[in-house]
């Protein structure tokens, strides 16, 4: 199962880091039991290629129809051009916020109008920021088919999100399986799977 192979590559180069005794904290300000860092994988080839591999064909079978391939600034950017060149498509990338120098572009590349665009990002937790890439992309004249992304804690707000943008999610691996693959590879103790469990019901409240 490819959710399974890719919850333990990330925990094998430590992409993925579980604590839940000594929690990290976010920008966001919550605690939070894991930490995911998907750009470690650029640094591992054999890692990297299965990814980008299983990217590619997931946006083959889902977006058929895809016409272009979209980083997100700035983690989604690598990953995005490996699977615009293993799709052959155009790529480009779109930045948090306009620049403030040069031509103040926020879209980075060649954006014809009414062309099919899929969005690459790394990892999903609310879906805020990735979303705001799809705002930008309608906004210049794409039709955005949906979004594909390496991982995803699979938040219930996070689902709400993407349903009110009306845009299609697919994730290659998620918190639930990465959990199971860490207790199989004793990554973690199994004392620690009602705490991992509750965070995931609860992110905001989570320890305090």
């Amino acid at each position: 199962m490819i959710a399974s192979q890719v919850a333990r590559m990330l925990l094998e180069v430590q992409a993925v880091r579980l604590r839940p005794d000594e929690p990290f904290t976010w920008s966001s300000g919550w605690k939070s039991p894991i930490y995911c860092d998907n750009r470690i994988t650029l640094s591992y080839p054999s890692v990297r290629t299965f990814i980008r591999k299983n990217l590619a064909e997931t946006i083959r079978q889902t977006f058929p129809g895809v016409e272009a391939v979209a980083g997100v600034a700035t983690a989604g950017i690598a990953q995005g051009v490996l699977v615009a060149e293993e799709l052959a498509l155009p790529f480009l990338y779109v930045r948090p916020e306009p620049k403030k120098h040069g031509m103040g572009n926020q879209i980075e590349g060649r954006l014809e109008a009414g062309r099919k665009v899929v969005v690459i990002e790394d990892l999903i937790s609310t879906g805020g920021s990735s979303l705001k890439v799809v705002d930008v992309l309608r906004q210049n004249g794409a039709e955005v088919l949906g979004m594909a992304a390496i991982f995803t804690y699979g938040f219930p707000l996070a689902d709400q999100n993407f349903s009110e943008k009306e845009v299609k999610l697919v994730c290659l691996s998620n918190y639930e399986t990465l959990v199971e693959e860490a207790r199989q590879l004793d990554y973690i103790p199994d004392e620690a799977l009602a705490s991992l469990a509750a965070w995931r019901r609860n992110p905001a409240e989570w320890n305090t």
